[in-house]
């Protein structure tokens, strides 16, 4: 089966695993923060090889026009998506069984925060935060335009649509990989759970 790929060219179903790491994005619909509207992935394969995926989410509740400024999202792109517990249900397994990489820790918070809202169980997975990684790569850029994403692009040269989560997801993975070649190696803690990827796998199968 061939992927549809949307206008940024992500996938729109979830690649076979296993991975090294998956990175995590998410952009929110108004005031509250579990009110997420969209979810981006990108997946990292153990050769460092990059699959993006992205979905749209019915938030149930208002855009604010500040929102819908920032990544293009609105009620009516959202027409007809599936809400919160659809998706997250459908991504649960893959997301518990692998390490995760967000940049900063919004996008944990929303998602905690969106599973309190719907009484769902939060992923117990390990997150790392590449903004942390980044300030160990590039100490020179504290003061100097920080180390958010925009700065990054600039500095790093990334190509990127920024504010939108599978193109941000991909720009915390690139990041993260960019950053084990300044430090001269790979974050140890960032590998392939063989046990849980052959778990994964049987899952996949059945």
């Amino acid at each position: 089966m061939v992927d549809v790929l949307n206008r940024f060219g992500h996938l729109k179903t979830v690649p076979p695993g296993p991975f090294r790491f998956i990175a995590v994005d998410v952009e929110t619909a108004g005031k509250t923060i579990g009110g997420i509207c969209q979810i981006g992935l990108c997946f990292v394969s153990g050769t460092g090889d990059l699959q993006t995926y992205s979905v749209l989410i019915d938030p149930e509740e208002p855009f604010e026009p500040f929102n819908t400024d920032l990544h293009g999202i609105s009620a009516d792109t959202v027409t007809g998506a599936g809400t919160f517990p659809t998706v997250y249900a459908a991504l649960f397994d893959v997301l518990n069984t692998h390490k995760l990489v967000q940049h900063s820790t919004f996008d944990e918070m929303a998602l905690t925060a969106a599973c309190a809202r719907y009484g769902l169980p939060m992923i117990t997975s390990h997150w790392t935060n590449s903004v942390t990684v980044a300030r160990h790569a590039w100490p020179a850029l504290k003061g100097g335009g920080g180390h958010g994403l925009a700065n990054l692009k600039k500095h790093l040269g990334l190509d990127f649509h920024h504010h939108d989560a599978g193109e941000d997801a991909r720009a915390s993975a690139t990041v993260i990989l960019r950053a084990e070649e300044v430090l001269g190696m790979p974050l140890s803690h960032l590998t392939i759970n063989r046990q849980l990827a052959f778990q994964f796998e049987g899952r996949l199968g059945e």
